[in-house]
């Protein structure tokens, strides 16, 4: 089984340097039809489950912020028709490394990338996103390796440049010392300098390691979002605890581009004891539900009093 359609010398030499896009034939594999999802949703754990919506924060720094949602008891039919018809986006976490069908698949998407690249093993956790038509990612960055396989649907993502502009090193800080967050402070303005892919079914696109983007749906979508640690994310990582300890605690302005490779590696077992000494933590809160899912309500989503998620 082979899931690349389209990889050349050229993608093996950019891949990890530079946005990439290629083909790949994840919709062969039948695992993401409406039939198979329903199937997947009625069987995935809950607690590996994100059934999300955006709120209308005022805040133009963080738009489309998401809101967590509860949708216990809600068949799996009604979370399909919830994500094609409102506000709703479904993380169904881990759902390509629980089920073994769908296994199969992540292991042939990673053995056909392994061989093109020179035989790397790859670890990877896969997720599969059911977003709504009207859904939009926010600006924010990832802290490993990362591909978006799209399955279905229209799909346009920015992805903007690597620099203090778009992705300050205390703002990288500030979330790699907090589990909960994941979104950057966005502008408006940052659009003129993205590079815009418009991705199609049987499309994925990956981009340097942390690079931020966005993503708005222009229609109803389904995609595989895969990501994978790397030595160099696990130095990178280590360094920004070690640095959001020198800048909180002792009121340096440390830099993670204008250290060298010494001093980089001095920072990473720094960052790592203090990961161990538990200096990482949820400080945002814990996760409130917002929501639930209603099958007979307008765009399936009725505030709720908020509670700690507790499934």
């Amino acid at each position: 089984m082979t899931m690349l359609t389209d990889w050349t010398d050229d993608h093996t030499n950019r891949f990890q340097k530079e946005v990439l896009t290629f083909g790949h034939d994840l919709e062969s594999s039948g695992l993401f039809t409406d039939d198979a999802l329903i199937a997947l949703l009625e069987k995935h754990p809950s607690e590996q489950l994100d059934v999300c919506s955006m709120s209308d924060n005022p805040d133009p720094r963080f738009p489309n912020e998401f809101l967590t949602g509860d949708f216990r008891g809600v068949p799996a039919k009604a979370l399909l028709d919830a994500a094609k018809a409102g506000r709703i986006w479904i993380n169904v976490r881990k759902g390509m490394n629980l089920h073994p069908e769908y296994k199969k698949v992540l292991d042939a998407m990673y053995g056909g990338l392994a061989e093109k690249v020179g035989g790397k093993t790859y670890n990877a956790n896969g997720g599969i996103l059911i977003s709504s038509p009207i859904s939009q990612t926010p600006y924010h960055f990832d802290k490993t390796e990362t591909i978006l396989w799209h399955v279905r649907g229209k799909k346009r993502i920015y992805i903007y440049p690597l620099n203090e502009k778009f992705i300050a090193d205390k703002d990288y800080e500030a979330i790699i010392t907090n589990d909960l967050v994941d979104d950057l402070p966005y502008e408006k303005g940052f659009d003129d300098e993205a590079q815009v892919f418009d991705l199609k079914a049987g499309e994925a696109i990956t981009w340097p390691l942390n690079s931020p983007h966005r993503v708005d749906n222009g229609s109803f979508c389904v995609s595989v979002t895969t990501e994978y640690s790397t030595r160099e994310s696990g130095i990178k990582n280590a360094n920004m605890i070690a640095n959001a300890a020198l800048r909180s605690k002792f009121g340096r302005t440390p830099n993670y581009a204008q250290d060298g490779d010494m001093k980089r590696y001095i920072k990473a077992g720094l960052g790592i004891a203090l990961r161990r000494l538990g200096y990482v933590s949820n400080s945002a809160g814990p996760d409130m539900v917002k929501f639930r899912i209603d099958p007979d309500a307008k765009g399936f989503v009725v505030p709720t009093e908020p509670f700690v998620r507790n499934f």
